[in-house]
């Protein structure tokens, strides 16, 4: 890549362009006395000084579609420039394929900027369904990068849905989550689909094989709180199926009985109980053997025992689950 003294050796300006000559550039209005004058770079004042003549001017040609190139490569987050732009390619009938070569170029050095993904979802709206693939393989090459990329993974769920590419999207997540599982970016991809692909009957066709894959997850990494977080979810529509589900409070008692990493056992053994779960002998021994603070509450009920025990092993939110003891005792 070309240093930057190298590009401005390069950068040819307007004024000595033969093409240009008929143009009269127009400068920045700051105003007469500006408080902060902004040091431009003598190649970024000219394109610009260029750019707001041809705008004003509202030339819809080759030259400016040009021009819009080289003022955003010199600053991709000109929201103006990349609005004129569209209005230029539309104008021209121009090839939006090369147009989304384009945006993956300025994607490699800034691929967080709002203007692109703005700019990009408009190309594919033009294309249809002849960009589905190619946007799907966009998205995953930032998020091969970039695991948690906000932008890619809004624009990669506006694909699915509005343009289609569904059949592969649970194994995509499968990868991700193989790589790795505590991926909560992947998690929530993976619900998107359970609960929004077409193809795949909705969260209740798909209920049991989520909760086996889950519950293998769980018990692999049970301090993963996106795993118990996904657990919790595939009962979303059904409180009293996630409460007599003996699949879930299996995993809770088989992560309390390891004694080792059991936070979110725990939590999730309460908030059973708070739905009406009536936990046997077995839980009662599993929390004890956990110890609590207090031994008096040993003889007291197991929620209250289990806010004992989190107040103590989780004290980055022992306020919380002081309060959530608080409330049992309301609720008595």
């Amino acid at each position: 890549m070309a240093s930057s003294d190298e590009e401005n050796r390069q950068w040819i300006p307007f004024q000595q362009r033969p093409e240009w000559s008929d143009v009269t550039p127009i400068a920045q209005d700051d105003g007469p006395n500006p408080v902060v004058p902004i040091a431009y770079k003598d190649n970024f004042v000219e394109t610009m000084d260029y750019f707001r003549a041809l705008y004003q001017a509202d030339e819809r040609s080759p030259r400016a579609l040009g021009l819009t190139t080289e003022a955003i490569l010199l600053n991709p987050g000109n929201y103006t420039v990349w609005h004129f732009r569209r209005l230029i390619l539309d104008a021209l009938g121009a090839d939006l394929h090369r147009e989304l070569d384009f945006t993956e170029t300025i994607a490699n050095g800034n691929s967080k900027n709002y203007q692109l993904w703005h700019h990009r979802r408009w190309i594919a709206e033009k294309l249809g369904t002849n960009a589905t693939s190619k946007e799907l393989e966009f998205t995953k090459k930032i998020l091969s990068l970039d695991a948690k990329h906000y932008h890619a993974w809004s624009h990669r769920q506006w694909v699915l849905e509005a343009l289609g590419g569904w059949e592969n999207e649970l194994y995509y997540c499968d990868e991700l989550l193989e790589e790795d599982i505590f991926n909560n970016s992947a998690w929530n991809q993976r619900y998107f689909v359970i609960t929004r692909s077409p193809i795949l009957g909705g969260l209740k066709a798909m209920r049991a094989s989520e909760v086996n894959y889950t519950v293998k997850a769980i018990v692999a990494y049970p301090e993963n709180e996106s795993s118990w977080r996904y657990l919790r979810g595939l009962y979303k529509d059904d409180d009293h199926m996630w409460v007599n589900d003996p699949q879930v409070s299996s995993v809770c008692s088989k992560v309390l009985s390891a004694k080792h990493n059991f936070v979110f056992a725990l939590s999730t053994l309460l908030d059973l109980m708070c739905h009406g779960f009536q936990p046997s002998q077995e839980f009662r021994d599993a929390v004890d053997a956990l110890g609590t603070p207090d031994s008096d509450e040993r003889g007291s009920d197991l929620a209250t025992t289990v806010c004992s025990v989190l107040e103590r092993v989780d004290p980055i939110r022992v306020n919380y689950w002081r309060w959530r003891k608080s409330k049992l005792f309301q609720a008595v």
